[in-house]
């Protein structure tokens, strides 16, 4: 017997692009490619189908190896991060300094500590970090900018007596004025901003591998941004506090090396993973903009970019609240692929109670999954090479410098949070994104989509929901600059907060505390596959609002539909059938229940509306609404009676 070698050149021959479009073309029947097949992303630029070798040409991001400029593949040669936990220490130095030994047994490699600055003083800082080993674990501290020095010089002094090299101590100070003012409306001049990054970089200085200068853009992803407006305001950010501190005379390089960017992780799984890549490679060339006689070798190196990751809480719910595990994955996915330095899951509970031991032990081993069984910290920038995801990288990060131009334009990040002209673009961005939630044009699984029907939630709901806030409240300072307070007329406007599933969230919640659940009957009738699919995306439209749906096999007549819901008691019958059959069942239908108390509902949008629409029959369901909108005026009229 022969033996045929297969020459797969000549058996399977290359197949061009045109080809493939012409094949694809011919598939969609006359339909046009570009309306049908390319995406329109949030992010403001379009993205193909498909992509093929050739479409990598001349791209910038694949021409760098993982730890070389402009670190577009990362900043290492290896992909191992910070597990890190977030511990409040605002009250107690002793009960803080207890759990964080207790969680340094289960993994954490970096600690997060709240400090309130009126506390502040060696014994305090003595007893938070009593047997914990600062040269092992990455430690971080978030305080008011004005004991920010204080706090460094006690840490130098701390560490000192502890025998420590300074070099082998890791962590950071989040020294951020900005924030405070996006946050807390706190009007500072860019003189004070300045001299409380230069205080803090000058108190930290024997601390050579602590980052005191932070640049918090996850709030900015935690108000509703997407990656390509999150990533402009964060170099735009890291920009602003480089020219304040170079020009107030600190060395380029050690300016650069101080920043530690706090980014935020949004659900875009691929998008989330090309923006982190894209912000290494601007930070990078925004850097080497201040090389100013010459680019030195510590300034090239000052420009590799530390973030520390965080998943987003904007789209977090408190419904099927279990879901969010699947979000916060996916997300701590999405960073450790793109190679952050550091994480920090959100337990899945934080929406609705301070997170228990349960659910912070679950985010830990989100983290220690992806780790130890799905090896991604074995593998530096898996995404290298991808023609999708070179391609995404290149996009997004001509988007965002795009952006980043047009804040400089406008005098930069400062001035524009001055004129509230970034908490303005940040709200506009938030109001259009929720109105694409409560349109289902964004779904959240199990808010505004495919809910538990049977769940209640109300009594899960804590006073002191929430983590502690990563800016202590600092009493001896007023919050605006006048002296007067939050509610200053001199205040600045603050940033919106909000999650995404809030709204449907309160709906939902309304009908909780209702005296009587509403029960919504599937009056299904006629066509089989119509009536199933239709009252299937009733029984999903009205649940997202708290009512118990009740579906059914199908009615033979109408008059025997409503004869069964007035027998289940039911406050809404949705008439759920073909377009072509609506005009005989839903006249029939209206007829019988005239003058009656129930709410009468088509499930669809049939050509018929309009003369339905005479007769009186005005709500109507389907995939053009506006779902929240529609819920609202529901219960309006249910929930009054």
């Amino acid at each position: 017997m022969s033996e045929e070698k297969l020459n797969l050149l000549a058996d399977f021959p290359a197949i061009s692009t045109k080809e493939w479009k012409d094949k694809i073309v011919t598939d969609l029947k006359g339909a046009d490619f570009d309306k049908k097949l390319v995406w329109r992303t949030p992010e403001g630029f379009n993205v193909q189908p498909f992509y093929r070798q050739e479409d990598l040409r001349g791209l910038k991001t694949t021409v760098s190896a993982p730890g070389q400029f402009p670190y577009v593949r990362g900043t290492r040669t290896s992909n191992e991060w910070y597990i890190r936990q977030n511990v409040c220490a605002c009250q107690s130095a002793r009960k803080a300094n207890a759990k964080a030994l207790e969680i340094l047994n289960k993994g954490i490699t970096s600690l997060g500590f709240c400090l309130d600055g009126e506390k502040l003083n060696y014994r305090f800082i003595k007893n938070l970090l009593k047997d914990i080993d600062a040269r092992a674990i990455a430690i971080n501290f978030s305080i008011c900018a004005c004991h920010a020095p204080e706090l460094a010089s006690i840490l130098v002094r701390y560490y000192g007596r502890m025998g420590y090299d300074f070099k082998a101590v890791y962590g950071s100070i989040n020294v951020d004025p900005m924030k405070q003012m996006l946050l807390k409306g706190k009007r500072m001049s860019r003189e004070e901003v300045a001299e409380k990054l230069v205080a803090a970089v000058k108190a930290c200085k024997t601390l050579v591998n602590y980052r005191v200068v932070g640049v918090n853009s996850v709030i900015i992803n935690n108000s509703g941004a997407y990656c390509a407006q999150e990533l402009a305001y964060a170099l735009a950010w890291g920009a602003e506090y480089m020219t304040m501190m170079t020009e107030a005379g600190v060395p380029n390089y050690l300016a650069a090396r101080e920043i530690r960017f706090n980014m935020g992780i949004g659900g875009n799984y691929f998008m989330e993973i090309a923006k982190f890549r894209a912000a290494r490679l601007l930070w990078a060339k925004i850097v080497e903009s201040y090389k100013a006689p010459v680019f030195t070798t510590a300034l090239r190196e000052a420009a590799k970019m530390n973030v520390s990751a965080e998943t987003s809480k904007f789209n977090m719910t408190i419904y099927d609240a279990y879901v969010n595990l699947l979000r916060s994955q996916t997300e701590t996915m999405s960073a450790a692929i793109a190679g952050v330095d550091e994480i920090t899951v959100t337990p899945f509970d934080v929406t609705y109670e301070r997170p228990t031991d349960f659910a912070e032990r679950i985010a830990r081993n989100q983290q220690l999954l992806l780790k130890e069984e799905a090896h991604f910290d074995k593998v530096v920038d898996p995404a290298a090479g991808s023609y999708y995801l070179e391609n995404l990288t290149n996009s997004l990060a001509a988007e965002a410098w795009k952006q980043f131009l047009a804040i400089q334009e406008q005098g930069g990040l400062y001035e524009m949070i001055v004129n509230g002209k970034v908490q303005e673009a940040v709200a506009a961005n938030l109001k259009a994104r929720l109105s694409d939630v409560a349109k289902r044009k964004e779904v959240l699984l199990g808010s505004n989509q495919f809910p538990n029907f049977t769940e209640v939630a109300a009594k899960k709901i804590k006073a002191d929901a929430g983590a502690c806030s990563s800016i202590c409240n600092c009493k001896t300072q007023p919050q605006a600059a006048c002296g007067c307070g939050d509610k200053c007329e001199n205040a600045l406007p603050t940033l919106p907060v909000a999650r995404a599933a809030e709204e449907f969230e309160t709906l939902r919640l309304e009908t909780e505390g209702a005296k009587k659940q509403p029960v919504a009957f599937m009056l299904t009738i006629g066509n089989l596959a119509m009536r199933i699919a239709r009252a299937q995306f009733s029984c999903n439209f009205l649940a997202c609002a708290g009512y118990k749906v009740i579906d059914n096999n199908g009615f033979k007549t109408v008059k025997e539909g409503i004869k069964a819901a007035r027998k289940a008691k039911a406050d809404i019958i949705v008439l759920c059938s073909s377009d072509d059959e609506y005009a005989t069942f839903a006249p029939q239908a209206w007829l019988e229940l005239e003058n009656a108390k129930e709410m009468f509902i088509v499930a669809g949008a049939p050509a018929c509306m309009e003369d339905l629409q005479k007769l009186g029959i005005k709500n109507f369901i389907h995939v053009r609404c506006n779902v929240l909108e529609t819920l609202k005026s529901f219960n309006q009229q249910l929930l009054k009676k």
